[in-house]
Order: structure tokens, then sequence, then C-alpha cells
């Protein structure tokens, strides 16, 4: 089983990545677990499914998860206003053809789940460089996210999707309103609860060696770039919502299969998070309008039926998905960037989809992926 899945995960191999590691779960039992390729090239260590790595964006669902978590009991409304947690951000500026402004709207917490505040993805403003040398390089992610207030805006909050800082501003949030570091509230309310012990948003720094070796692709090379998260970490205590967690395979599906099965939300609260929000005027600027809608921080389905997975995926190459009709978790591990097959990740959850219910859906994946992605593979 899953023979065209392997086949399709194996051909990343050729295309440069150095290895990858994939799940897939079922009615909360494995059904497929496949790895290959190395996780350490330069010392031909081979894949063996407990490598621990950056996951980056993948990231996001689990800062999202803890915001909604308080959400659940109570101690604030999506429509409440952000100054009123943080009140550095109640007097934002707005870049408007090219002059700065007052923003006429105000930034609603709703704004930071769906990555419609105005904010860029810039980790190297004139305010956050302030930041590191007032706190010796530190950055603690409260601290942080202050000095961010101080940066313009791209837009008027509400106006369009734009990737950015928004989940980071989300861990912030998470510190004020439960009056914890969010990377405590994190392991205690998440990790510990999921029993993930390989987990964290804060790695002391005696221990980045447990984590594989990182690579990028450029130029068409493979090139080990560290162990460190690149250009997410501002500082030693920045905890980053949106890219700042280290996992494994075997523990983010664990954090999946929890999130599916109503173990950290309820599930009138997971339907909320995952319901499309975005209006025509904001999809104009998302990255997957053609085939998902975006919710409260993950790709969602758009009530068409084509696609009915919701989940987001993380620069070095992890790719997460949750099916609830069907049941299916399924999460890819990899870890490299700028990986040169990562618009291809989607393609996976399709294979297990065509395989599992439908094999004559098969032909329509071979087809897609030589027209739309120029990607040969024999079938």
């Amino acid at each position: 089983m899953f023979e065209n899945l392997k086949r399709f995960c194996d051909s990343f191999l050729d295309a440069g990545l150095p290895g990858f590691d994939i799940a897939v779960y079922q009615n909360g039992a494995p059904i497929l677990r496949y790895y290959n390729g190395y996780s350490d090239l330069e010392n031909k260590i081979k894949m063996n499914g407990t490598e621990r790595y950056n996951i980056y964006s993948c990231s996001k669902v689990i800062t999202c998860t803890a915001a909604m978590m308080l959400w659940e009991k109570g101690l604030f409304s999506l429509e409440d206003k952000l100054c009123d947690y943080l009140p550095e951000f109640s007097e934002m500026t707005v870049i408007t053809d090219g002059k700065l402004k007052k923003a006429d709207n105000p930034i609603l917490i709703k704004h930071l789940f769906e990555m419609t505040a105005g904010f860029s993805y810039s980790t190297v403003s004139d305010n956050l460089m302030k930041c590191r040398e007032d706190t010796d390089g530190k950055c603690p992610t409260l601290t942080a996210m202050k000095y961010l207030a101080k940066d313009p805006l791209w837009f008027e909050p509400g106006d369009r999707w734009e990737y950015s800082l928004c989940h980071d501003v989300l861990a912030a949030l998470v510190e004020v309103i439960s009056g914890e570091k969010f990377e405590e509230f994190v392991r205690k309310n998440i990790f510990d609860t999921a029993k993930m012990k390989d987990s964290t948003f804060m790695l002391p720094e005696d221990e980045i060696e447990t984590i594989a070796p990182q690579y990028s692709f450029e130029d068409s090379h493979t090139v080990n770039v560290g162990k460190h998260i690149v250009n997410y970490k501002i500082g030693s205590e920045y905890a980053s919502g949106g890219a700042g967690c280290i996992s494994t395979v075997d523990d983010y599906m664990k954090f999946l299969e929890g999130l599916r099965t109503g173990l950290f939300l309820e599930p009138d609260t997971l339907r909320l998070m995952t319901t499309d929000r975005l209006s025509e005027h904001q999809k104009r600027t998302y990255w997957t309008s053609d085939t998902h809608g975006y919710g409260l921080g993950v790709r969602c389905p758009k009530g068409d039926g084509r696609y009915i997975d919701f989940g987001w995926g993380g620069a070095a190459s992890a790719y997460l998905a949750i099916d609830p009709e069907n049941a299916i978790s399924l999460y890819l591990g990899a870890h490299m960037l700028s990986s040169p097959v990562q618009g291809l990740r989607s393609t996976v959850y399709r294979f297990v989809r065509a395989e599992l219910f439908d094999k004559s859906e098969l032909d329509d994946i071979y087809g897609d992926l030589k027209d739309l992605y120029n990607y040969s593979l024999t079938y």
C-alpha cells in the first residue's frame, strides 16, 4: 500500500532533498511510516525517524491552538482590540501610497490569527535591531513585540492577507493573557499534555547538538547552514510563535492527533478555527486561494468539497494536513530551506486520499504534476 506515495517522496531525493520522514494516521492508528535519504549528508547518516528538526511555520498551528485554548476560557474575544492587551499597539502608523500616516483602523485579535493585521515578515527592522541592542541579544518575546509596535504597518488592518509576524505577536498576547512565558504555557498545556518530550520553543544552547543537520538549497547546491533557526530567532530569549518550535515527527503527530481528537480544543472551537474567514478582497493576496481558504491560522476547506483538509507547512520543507472527515492526520518531516520540492508538498495528501479511497484519481495527480509543476514521475 502507498507505493505511489513512496515513489513520489523518493523522487524528492533525486531533486535535492537530503532526506524525509512521513507519517500518516487514520482513526488514531499509524497506516504509514516511511523515511528515506540522509539526516546527515556529510557523515552519510541515514534517516532513522527520531530526528529533531526546526519546524519553522508548522509552529504556527501550535501557537494558534494555544491562543484558542485561552479563547475557550473566555479570556478574550476575537473582536477585541490588540491594544487592550498590548497598549504599545494603540497608535499604529501605516504606509499608504509611499507616505506615512496614522492608521485608521485598530488591529483586532482576529487579524493576528488571520494574517491580516498589516505587519511584514521582516525580523531585521531598525526597531527590532534596536531591541537586540537594548537587551544584549536576548529579545524576550513580549519585549520584542513591543519594539515591533513602533514599525509602520504595510496596510490598514483587515485590508488584505499578508504572511507576516502576526503569530509572533499572538505568542506575546498569550503571555499577557496567561501570565506565563509563551514557551511555558505551551509546554504545560500542549507538549506535556500530549507527552511531546522532544518539543520546545526554547531550546537550551547546550542541547543544540540534538538537532539534525539543517540544509539549504542554494544555486542548485545543498549547503549545510547549521542547526540554529535561520532568520526567525530574533534573540536568545525569543520564542517565535510563527517559526520557533523544535520537534520530531513522532512528537508532531501526537500534536496533530490531539488536535484532531479534541485533546486541546472543543470540536466547535476546531470548526471555528478551520472555517474560511477571508473576504474576496483579502483572498486576492492569499497564496492558495485557488484550492483552500484560510481560517484562524491554518489553510482550510473553501466549502466547495474539493479539498477537505486543513493545515500548513514550514520553511524547511515540513508539511502537515488533517482531514477530519476521514480521520486522517499526516506529517512530512524534513530539514531543508528553499527546498526544490517545496511547492509539491500538498500532493502528498492527494496521494494518501487517492490510494485510500479512489485510485482512479492517481491519473489526475500524475497529470497535474506534469502540467502544473513540470515534474515528471513514472506511473
